[in-house]
């Protein structure tokens, strides 16, 4: 396959890029400075400017864009960062796929499109959106697509989960913590976090792209859900280290604010059933096996 890649350069679309080329698929990589490879295109999705050549024969495009939503305390306008970040490319890039005909774009989302109050109730890709500002964000993200969609694009929603990686993304700041000593459950620890090990949100994007019956939301989630005391056991057993610290949710409201409720103390109990009903086989189907897996790897 030809396949095109916008955010290459993250933690998921590095890996990505190198799960490609070692498959033998063609990649291109859209960047935003100036393009210094065969296999790159310029672009700047603010101003909608990307060369008709960078799809030209592409089987698929795969957009990973979008800033960390717990880089920095949210206020007004890094909400607005963390919404232009995404909303601007995928519209861009879905409006250029059905002008060049690409068969399938594939998009990144969240798990936050089912917001954080859904409690021990399992969600699945039909559970409806839920409420806030990551619902709202994933909500008019996905929708980004429909110029795609609308010209028959198959068009494929991951609905990411936390990914474990041991030097990126939540993980890789709990790591060194946790490595001392120091780690602990967040607020009660009763919610969940949801979580996929990095080889696994990789391999499922593979998956999703060579498979045609894959479309729609996708949830990119570990199939055994656990709560944050759960994770926060399992990540010592991988450790070899005490968790005996609790974080109070009154704590992590102070010191992140708005983030803190939506992105931590809350979460979906999610599954990832359309992937399994394709077929897709999980690496590391516990948080245990991921962990384990996440703290042998030197990436």
């Amino acid at each position: 396959m030809k396949v095109v890649v916008a955010g290459s350069s993250g933690l998921i679309g590095t890996a990505l890029v190198a799960a490609l080329r070692r498959d033998g698929h063609e990649v291109t990589r859209l960047v935003r400075r100036p393009a210094q490879a065969r296999d790159e295109f310029r672009w700047d999705p603010a101003s909608a400017d990307l060369d008709d050549r960078a799809l030209r024969g592409a089987d698929a495009v795969v957009n990973l864009c979008g800033v960390g939503v717990g880089r920095r305390r949210w206020n007004g306008s890094f909400k607005q960062e963390l919404r232009d970040s995404r909303i601007v490319p995928t519209d861009v890039l879905a409006s250029a796929a059905a002008t060049a005909g690409v068969p399938t774009l594939v998009n990144a989302s969240a798990v936050g499109y089912y917001g954080g109050d859904s409690g021990d109730r399992v969600v699945t890709e039909t559970s409806p959106a839920g409420t806030g500002f990551l619902a709202s964000l994933c909500r008019d993200w996905e929708a980004a697509t429909h110029p795609a969609g609308d010209a028959g694009v198959r068009t494929v929603l991951l609905r990411s989960a936390i990914v474990l990686a041991r030097h990126g993304g939540l993980l890789g700041m709990l790591y060194p913590l946790y490595s001392l000593g120091l780690g602990g459950r967040l607020g009660n620890g009763r919610q969940y976090q949801p979580w996929i090990s990095l080889d696994d949100e990789v391999g499922a994007i593979l998956y999703a792209l060579t498979h045609e019956s894959i479309s729609g939301p996708v949830n990119l989630c570990g199939p055994a859900p656990v709560t944050n005391a759960e994770f926060t056991r399992a990540l010592g057993r991988a450790l070899h280290r005490p968790t005996p610290l609790v974080v109070p949710g009154f704590a992590l409201r102070l010191a992140v604010g708005e983030f803190a409720e939506e992105g931590i103390l809350h979460g979906p109990r999610a599954i990832p059933t359309v992937l399994e009903d394709a077929g897709y086989h999980f690496q590391h189907p516990t948080i245990g096996a991921a962990l384990a897996a996440t703290v042998a790897s030197p990436h």
